[in-house]
This record gives C-alpha cells, sequence and structure tokens, in this order.
C-alpha cells in the first residue's frame, strides 16, 4: 500500500505495495489531504522514463538503493561474507548486488500511528533488514535500519545507511567544518553531478564536524527558502553525503562509518543503525530550528531552569586548593553564581595534564581533608557543587595504566593525543572500574553536576564498540544517580550530536571564550541544538585561546544567550567589574525563563560583519534581541535592523538593555530613539523596516527587550 504521513506542514509519501523495497515518493512540503485514489495517481505520476543505455524498466530509488534494483550511485546497504564460510559461495555472490524483498506489511506501532516499520529479507543471501519510519509532531523525520543476520556464517557489515531523495530544485549544499576552539565554520557549494561525501573518523563527531548536512533552493537563507536536512544521531564514525547522480535522482544520505572489519555479526545477531534524522523547512534555515528544538524539549533531559555556573579552569587551571578557591568563592557568591564547577586537576597526582588521568582519587597534597570542606565551603556560599571528569582517557603515567595496561586501547607506542590515551571501556573489568570510581565519589559526595571531558580522538576500528560503551556508562550513572546532571565537552565543541544529547544536560560547543569567535559557533551550533543546551561563558578581558581582548559589554551579550556561565578569576576583577557581572547574572535569571523556552529566530545578513538573532517567547509576547558587530562595518550609515518572528498585528515596546559598560560606536551622534532609550512599534514594522541603530565598532553588540503593549 501507499504510506501518507502528515504532520507541521511535512508530508511523506512512502510507496510499500508490491514485494520491493518501499521507496519515497515524496518529502517535503504538506500535500493537503489525499485519498488513496489520489495518492494511487501521485505514484503513477512520479514513475520515471527509462532513459537510454540504462536498466530495462525505470529506475526506483527505494529506502535503502543496491545495485540490485539498478541504483548506481553510493547503497544504503552495504554485507559481506566468506564465500568459504558456512553459507557459502552464492551467499556471497547474493550480497555483492542485494536484492531485498518485502516479506511483512508496515507495522503501525499502536503508541505511535506515525511510526512505518517493514521487514526486507534477500533470502538467498540470509539477510533480513528491519526499517523503521517517525514523522514526529513537529514534522522530524527520523528513519534507522536493523540488520539481522539469518544465515549460519558470519555476516560483515559496511554499510547500514539511510537514503532520502531531494528534488531537482535542491541544487545547494551547507555543511560544516572547523578546528579546535573555531567549530562550526559553514560551507557552502553546489550540487554538481556525483558525491559530496563528509566522513568523521575522529570516534567522536570531531571539531570538524559536518553536523547538519542541507540541500536548499538556490541561495536559501535563515529565513527564506526550502531546505532538506539530515543529520546522523550517533557520537561515533559517521559519514554524510548528497550524491545527484548523471541519471537525474539526487539524495541525501547518513549513517555510521564503519571501518573495514570493524563489525562483524555471527550468526542469529543484529546491527541497529544510529538514527538519521531529516528535516525538511519552506522557511529557511530557521525553519529547520523551529522544527528542531521543540522535539529536543519533548524528550530533553533537562528538569530545571539552567543554572548560572562558574568554572575554574581560566581561573586557576591546575593550582588548586581551599586556600586557592576560597576567595574566587567569595567573589562568585558576590554576583550571583548559582553552581560552581571544580575543573581539572583534583585528584591524585594531577599537577599538569601529563599524569594521573584515570586515577579518580581526591589528591590528598592539594586537599588533605578531601573534598568535603571546599564543596561545604561552596554550599555554604549558597551555590551547588560540579566536578570535571574524563572518564574515557588514561595518562600512561597513572596508577591505572601501570596496573592495567591491557585496559589502555591500541598497542604499545601508539601516538599520544594531548598527552593521553584511550580507555578500552569494551575490555573486561574496564567500565566497572571506571563505574565504580564514580558512583564512589557521587554516593559520599554532594555533587550536583559533571562536567564529562574527552579530550582525543579515538584509534581506527574501535569506534562502534566504545561509543556503545561510554553510552552504556553514562546510562548507568545516570540510573544510580538521577539527580546528578553531565554535560558533554570534547575539548571544546568535538562530540555535540543527538546521541549524546539524549544522555545529557549540557554541551560545551567550543574551548574558545572569545566572544568574537563565540558568535559565529552559537548561530550555527543553534540552529540543532536549543540554546538552554549550549554552555556560554563570560571570559576575562583577555582570551585564553586567542589572546585577543574583548569589551566586557560584548562578552555579556554573547553569553547571555545560551546556559549562561562565568570563566574568570572574579578574585582579581575589580569592583565595578563585580558590580557590571552582578547586574548581568540578574538579568541572564530574570531572561532565561524566555531564552530556554522561545523560539530561535535569525535576521538574514543586511552586512555580513553584523549579526542580529534573538528569543521569542512562543506567545510571541516577549522577545530579546542582539545585534554584534564582528567587523567593520561597511557602510557608515548602517541598514536598519530588522526583528522577525514577531506577531505582525501587535505594538511592541522596544528598549535597549544595559549590560555593563556601554558599547564602543564610531559616530557622532546615536538614532534619537537610541539615546531615548525606548520606541513602540508593531510587529510587522520591526520586521520589515525595522529600527535605526548606532554605528557600533567591531566587536561590540547591543542587545534589546521587546515587550507586547
Amino acid at each position: 500500500m501507499i504510506h501518507y504521513l502528515r504532520a507541521a506542514g511535512v508530508s511523506v509519501v512512502v510507496d510499500a505495495r508490491g514485494t520491493g523495497v518501499p521507496a519515497v515518493l515524496h518529502w517535503g512540503a504538506d500535500l493537503g489531504a489525499l485519498d488513496e485514489a489520489a495518492l494511487d495517481a501521485l505514484a503513477l505520476a512520479t514513475v520515471p522514463s527509462v532513459p537510454p543505455s540504462s536498466i530495462d524498466q525505470p529506475l526506483r530509488l527505494s529506502l535503502m538503493p543496491t545495485f540490485g534494483e539498478g541504483w548506481s550511485g553510493r547503497p544504503g546497504l552495504q554485507v559481506f561474507r566468506d564465500a568459504a564460510g558456512a553459507d557459502g559461495p552464492a551467499a556471497a555472490r547474493a550480497l555483492a548486488a542485494p536484492r531485498l524483498e518485502l516479506a511483512h506489511g508496515v507495522l503501525h506501532e499502536l503508541d505511535a500511528p506515525s511510526t512505518l516499520t517493514w521487514e526486507l529479507v534477500d533470502a538467498g543471501a540470509s539477510v533480513a533488514v528491519i526499517t523503521e519510519l517517525d514523522l514526529s509532531d513537529t514534522g522530524v523525520l527520523r528513519l534507522r535500519h536493523r540488520v539481522e543476520n539469518r544465515g549460519q556464517g558470519s555476516l560483515g557489515i559496511g554499510r547500514a545507511a539511510v537514503v532520502l531523495p531531494v528534488p531537482a530544485r535542491a541544487t545547494e549544499l551547507l555543511d560544516f567544518s572547523g578546528l579546535w576552539s573555531r567549530e562550526r565554520r559553514p560551507i557552502r557549494r553546489t550540487l554538481e553531478h556525483g558525491v559530496h561525501s563528509r566522513e568523521g573518523r575522529h570516534g567522536r563527531g570531531g571539531h570538524d564536524d559536518a553536523f547538519l548536512l542541507a540541500a536548499g533552493t538556490p541561495g536559501f537563507r535563515f529565513r527564506s527558502g526550502e531546505v532538506w536536512a539530515t543529520h546522523v544521531a550517533w557520537s561515533g564514525d559517521t559519514e554524510a553525503w548528497a550524491e545527484r547522480s548523471a541519471l537525474g535522482p539526487a539524495t541525501l544520505g547518513g549513517g555510521e562509518l564503519l571501518a573495514p572489519g570493524e563489525l562483524t555479526l555471527p550468526a542469529g545477531a543484529a546491527y541497529t543503525s544510529p538514527w538519521v534524522i531529516a528535516v525538511y523547512s519552506n522557511a529557511g534555515l530557521d525553519g529547520i530550528s523551529d522544527r528542531l528544538h521543540p522535539w529536543i524539549r519533548s524528550w530533553s533531559t533537562i528538569r530545571r531552569e539552567r543554572p548560572l555556573v562558574l568554572n575554574t579552569w581560566e581561573a586557576v587551571y591546575f593550582d588548586q586548593s581551599l586556600e586557592r578557591l576560597e576567595p574566587l568563592i567569595d567573589a562568585a557568591a558576590r554576583v550571583g553564581v548559582e553552581r560552581f564547577v571544580l575543573d581539572d586537576g583534583w585528584f591524585r597526582g594531577r599537577h599538569d595534564d601529563r599524569h594521573a588521568l584515570g586515577d579518580w582519587t581526591v589528591d590528598s597534597a592539594n586537599w588533605p581533608d578531601g573534598l568535603g570542606p571546599l564543596i561545604a565551603r561552596v554550599h555554604g556560599a549558597g551555590m551547588e557543587f560540579g566536578l570535571w571528569v574524563e572518564p574515557e582517557m588514561v595518562n600512561l603515567d597513572s596508577d591505572l595504566a601501570r596496573a592495567h595496561p591491557e585496559w589502555v586501547l591500541g598497542r604499545p607506542g601508539d601516538l599520544a593525543w594531548r598527552h593521553q590515551h584511550v580507555l578500552d571501556l569494551t575490555a573486561p573489568g574496564a567500565s566497572d572500574h571506571v563505574f565504580a570510581r564514580l558512583d564512589d565519589l557521587l554516593a559520599n559526595h554532594d555533587i550536583a553536576y559533571l562536567k564529562w571531558d574527552h579530550n582525543r580522538d579515538l584509534l581506527g576500528g574501535s569506534a562502534h564498540a566504545q561509543t556503545l560503551a561510554a553510552y552504556a556508562l553514562i546510562d548507568r550513572l545516570r540510573a544510580a544517580h538521577p539527580a546528578v546532571e553531565i554535560e558533554s565537552c570534547a575539548s571544546g565543541g568535538a562530540r555535540i550530536d543527538l546521541g549524546i544529547l539524549e544522555r545529557t544536560d549540557r554541551v560545551w560547543p567550543s574551548d574558545t571564550n572569545d566572544p568574537l569567535e563565540r558568535q559565529g559557533i552559537h548561530r550555527y551550533t543553534s540552529l540543532l541544538v536549543p540554546p538552554e543546551y549550549l554552555g556560554a561563558h563570560l571570559g576575562a578581558a583577555r582570551a585564553h585561546t586567542t589572546r585577543r581582548r574583548s569589551e566586557l559589554s560584548f562578552r555579556f551579550a554573547t553569553a547571555l544567550f545560551g546556559s549562561a556561565g562565568i570563566e574568570w578569576n572574579l578574585a582579581e576583577a575589580s569592583d565595578a567589574e563585580l558590580d557590571h557581572i552582578a547586574a548581568w547574572a540578574s538579568e541572564y535569571r530574570r531572561l532565561r525563563p524566555l531564552l530556554h523556552s522561545g523560539r530561535v529566530v535569525r535576521a538574514d545578513p543586511d552586512d555580513p560583519a553584523r549579526i542580529v538573532h534573538g528569543v521569542v517567547s512562543a506567545d510571541r509576547t516577549h522577545g530579546i534581541f542582539s545585534m554584534a558587530m564582528l567587523g567593520t562595518a561597511r557602510a557608515a550609515l548602517p541598514p536598519a535592523i530588522r526583528m522577525p518572528g514577531l506577531d505582525a498585528d501587535r505594538v511592541y515596546r522596544v528598549r535597549r538593555l544595559e549590560l555593563g559598560p556601554a558599547p564602543r560606536t564610531v559616530q557622532d551622534a546615536a538614532p534619537p530613539w537610541f539615546e531615548a532609550g525606548t520606541i513602540e512599534l508593531t510587529g510587522r514594522v520591526l520586521a520589515e523596516v525595522g529600527l535605526a541603530v548606532p554605528l557600533l565598532a567591531p566587536e561590540n553588540a547591543v542587545p534589546f527587550e521587546l515587550s507586547a503593549v
């Protein structure tokens, strides 16, 4: 039969007639009410011609295209058998061009009527594939495959990926790359004939993670254009690609990237691929966020308001003691910090990054009475206590590595990375040991939060098992300590995906606190991840990573739009700076119900040096926007800023928020309304005409609050 799913302006049509693998006939804009006859007509209307020098029947692009059905592009399924194995050479030959057939009709889950499941079988190859498709209430499409070995011998898995068609008009691509402390750098290109492929081989997403692969109509922007986007919800190695065949069809594909020989299924075993998340928008990239953010919030682990955090790393680094931290605790309490996090350096022998990683025992030299006095001091100042850990890693110079060299992933002599190696969580006893150490810490100390770091890449061919083991460890620890929150950090933003997000309450987008870098990092990370997850810290005037100096007001305006925090030795800040920080912290607490629940909107740039973005409440009565200059303006009279996402017919009172010292301008006089500090305009005027603004100097920002009158 033909299946028709609709939700929130999106529709999906799947042709599951006959015995062939189901095919997606349409994924995109809502097609309206279609009865059975109309769906049959749609199916007939989409059957292509037979081109010259091709297969002798119309090409049908299925959910798992293979050479066996005439698809000469990148296949969705690649599995292997040994010709000399128990299933014989015929089964091995069959897998060279699998011919899956529909064994059972669609299965609707009773509690999820928008979920479809099919069982596909290649009897000659003794392989079955269970394909699952789900469309959420917000229009988010999810797909995954379960590959079953129904033969007598082993079955090697090369690929079990999701492949989706996109229309011919989707000719422009967007994905991302990056470096340590410069994550989420957008890349635009044209989709030509052939494959544009992004492969992550880091054992984690990596700083250069493609993150989101979007195909769209030419010139699509934040607020305009049709966009089809995919994301692989997996924290290990991934592949994502866009392909346009010379025959005409265009596809987006994605899944787990498996190294040769990495995954072999014994008889009767199965492999379940990661979910591939697919999102359509007819309202540009903002429309992608409009679907993803409410969906993520529907299953989010976040249970409470995001507390204002202070992290000790850039304040004291490895120089830790109660005496050293007491002035920082007092300053943090003075400005209104709600969670105090002790970073790297608290465990035995850990005085630099070359020693003791893996020895999760409190250092008696720095902490002769344990962490208890520090935690009591933090609690006495009215703050929660959090702790940094890196459970998946080990230094060779550690008690753990000396006691269990067999737990170090790889072979002796393998390259170190940041002076550390990977702890093989799949080795017998390794995961239990790590769990026992963390469980003991959490059971015997009042710790509300773990900053869970992951500071190096894995080794080739180990990512699948290690990722599953890391998931299992986190799940086990959360089950034992459900009140403890976990942040995913991976030398910054090298592990941010919807697989890890199911298990964590916060992510660290980058190791840089330079607001100039953070503006772009947050702009694009928030396409996928809601702002309440995005750790955003107020750093010192001179950034740790770039050595660039920045205005306090620029740092305030940048860190406000996330899960805000501080990474600065406040004990060295002036009284005036502390007063400014306290006022900013108060504004963060006042505005976070809006910032962490509203709709993220981004204005398309009229000047490439300027970023305008905001968050608007669900009822569109309240909003907060930011205008940031990243470079020199291209005109002496800057264009008016337009504020999208408002109710066109409401009147809004706009006022500029004064966070810290006034931003620097390069002008003789500001616009009159700006000098007055407030003005009232309709949402339509604000979106279409906008507001005159001062000419800001580079690396300055102004936030605005909007309230419906």
